[in-house]
């Protein structure tokens, strides 16, 4: 008896499905569309036009960035639309740590076998962060890959442009003893250490349905995927205006090695452990996030450099200015809702840029 014919289907891979997402996410895509493109969806590439955004002379910025393991805790929890926002928040935060105004977005999305609710959900997610970020969503791939990943499983990349005049790139070469390094809240863990708080939670034998032991109000899984905050539309205005000399974007390596990319040999940043508390009256929602943190070292035994290397310990973005320029900066953040405190200053140290810490944390 003759074998049956095979398809691309019966290995696997359903092109109707794909066509499907893309019809589903074709009008999150056309909402993100801003000046300089058009944010169209199904051509094989995405123009962007930097004078039509209002660029006289500009540079032109590139990160690219996934979600890490954070995504297993989405994957459990059957919550996918917000892990995109995050996806956004690590490139395009990372181009305003360089003073570039996000200006695209072009995403991965990876699975053995695409489910379109799920992708339509991540894909969602992601074009909330383009909104958030003001960054067009022009396009990404979707890759079906059968045998690559376990049923359910996905992986997400993301990719984005940006852009600043030249001559307004940030850190600036101003950077100096003496000048003020801010630490703006995060909301909560943003999407680094979830190795190691899958860890914890394994050892712990909690279910992610349960209440939070943190935060009763919410589940621990709404409470671990939190999305990480976007500080584009508060801090590109200051950065603009020129009260900001460095930011620095706090990532896997936490304050101790993100704070010294961003700053000259000779500098040491002294920091006050005990400054990381949000202020709950100027930003409620960060304080509650951040309960996160002692109840992980506790859990975790973690100790106090494990957790700074690890996590961002309620610290999302550290910003370096200049004595004059604080209260502007913390005025203009306030109007946004973000806590902006004091974590320390500038000043002369030997050898390369490093972060010496004092006082107890919060945790």
């Amino acid at each position: 008896m003759p074998k049956p014919p095979l398809s691309y289907a019966a290995a696997g891979v359903d092109i109707d499905a794909g066509n499907a997402l893309v019809r589903r996410i074709a009008p999150l895509a056309k909402a993100t569309a801003r000046a300089g493109a058009e944010a169209a969806i199904g051509g094989f590439g995405a123009l962007f036009d930097p004078k039509a955004a209002g660029f006289k002379d500009p540079i032109l910025v590139s990160t690219t960035d996934g979600v890490g393991t954070k995504l297993k805790i989405a994957i459990a929890a059957g919550i996918h639309d917000t892990v995109g926002i995050d996806l956004v928040a690590m490139c395009v935060n990372d181009l305003l740590a360089q003073g570039a105004e996000p200006l695209f977005f072009l995403d991965y999305f990876a699975t053995g076998r695409l489910e379109v609710d799920t992708g339509a959900a991540v894909v969602a997610g992601i074009a909330e962060g383009c909104r958030q970020a003001g960054a067009a969503l022009v396009g990404g791939e979707t890759a079906e890959m059968p045998g690559m990943y376990a049923a359910g499983d996905y992986d997400l990349a993301g990719f984005a442009v940006g852009a600043a005049e030249r001559g307004a790139l940030l850190p600036r070469a101003d950077i100096a003893a003496g000048d003020v390094v801010m630490g703006l809240a995060s909301t909560g863990i943003h999407s680094n250490g979830y190795s190691l708080v899958r860890a914890i939670l394994r050892e712990e034998g909690l279910a992610l349905e349960a209440p939070a032991p943190f935060d009763p109000e919410a589940s621990l899984a709404a409470a671990f995927l939190r999305p990480t905050r976007i500080y584009v539309r508060p801090l590109m205005p200051l950065v603009r205006a020129g009260a900001v000399k460095a930011l620095a974007h706090i990532t896997g390596g936490g304050l101790t090695e993100n704070l010294p990319r961003v700053l000259p040999g000779g500098i040491r940043a002294r920091l006050d452990l005990s400054a990381l508390a949000p202020d709950a009256a100027a930003d409620g929602d960060a304080a509650r996030a951040a309960r996160v943190f002692p109840w992980l070292r506790e859990r975790g035994r973690i100790a106090r450099e494990e957790m700074l290397r690890t996590f961002n310990c309620g610290v999302g973005m550290a910003l370096v200015c200049a004595p004059r320029d604080e209260a502007e900066i913390r005025a203009g953040l306030a109007r946004e809702r973000i806590s902006a405190r004091r974590l320390g200053v500038l000043e002369t140290g030997e050898g390369p840029a490093h972060v010496a810490y004092e006082g107890a944390p919060p945790w």
